[in-house]
């Protein structure tokens, strides 16, 4: 990973293609799809449900890999890794919002937040005190001592948010990250991310059907066809 100025190429995905082959037909959802995000730069991703936006935040982040194409974070072509690497890499450089928050139920929130600096290899204190810092910043630092099956929906996403933050990642991938949240807290959330694009030039690519959290990123692409075209 090469260090990075806020005028950067992050992210760079060129003819990037997935095909599923499940069933009597195979069924393209990705077609030679290409995107370049740079470092600080904030970017939605809209489309109809089914149209392949999930497929792509898993391609980026390397929860899957593509039928065809590359895609490459900091000038890391994830096709060149193995999937220890690829762990390892994910673990430092990339966050990952799920749609749905897959915390560890027997965790307490602070807990599920520290977890990714624990994994790196972290002392559990330092983590924690690290975890501490973005829950008091996502509103959640009352609650840090609840599992999650202690805490609504939106607190729960809440959480999902700081671990993916806590790591200081350089790309962060969201899944619909406001759509449990309420318009106070989603509007922290937005400030929050406003902060990292401008102070440590974080790159975020986010898939949405909220209008309003589309609107107030940097651009607007439009999943359409297996493809992205810029929105107006």
């Amino acid at each position: 990973m090469t260090p990075t100025t806020s005028n950067a190429v992050m992210l760079e995905c060129r003819g990037l293609t997935r095909i599923y082959s499940e069933g009597p037909q195979d069924l393209t959802v990705l077609d030679q799809l290409e995107l370049t995000v740079r470092a600080g730069e904030r970017v939605a991703i809209v489309g109809s449900s089914g149209s392949g936006k999930t497929t792509l935040l898993n391609l980026l982040g390397g929860l899957d890999r593509p039928s065809d194409g590359s895609v490459v974070i900091g000038g890391e072509a994830l096709s060149g890794l193995n999937e220890a690497a690829l762990g390892r890499f994910r673990n430092q450089y990339i966050g990952f919002v799920y749609q749905f928050h897959h915390l560890l139920a027997e965790f307490t929130a602070v807990e599920n937040a520290a977890l990714p600096l624990i994994i790196r290899g972290q002392s559990k204190k330092v983590a924690e005190q690290r975890a501490m810092q973005i829950l008091e910043r996502v509103g959640m630092k009352a609650r840090a001592d609840h599992k999650p099956g202690e805490l609504s929906g939106g607190e729960r996403q809440r959480v999902a948010i700081a671990r993916a933050l806590v790591t200081d990642p350089s790309l962060v991938l969201m899944d619909e990250p406001t759509g449990n949240l309420d318009q106070t807290t989603a509007a922290s959330i937005l400030a929050l991310m406003d902060e990292l694009a401008k102070e440590s030039a974080c790159a975020f690519v986010i898939v949405t059907h909220d209008v309003g959290l589309a609107a107030h990123q940097d651009r607007v692409m439009k999943l359409d066809g297996g493809r992205l075209v810029a929105q107006a």
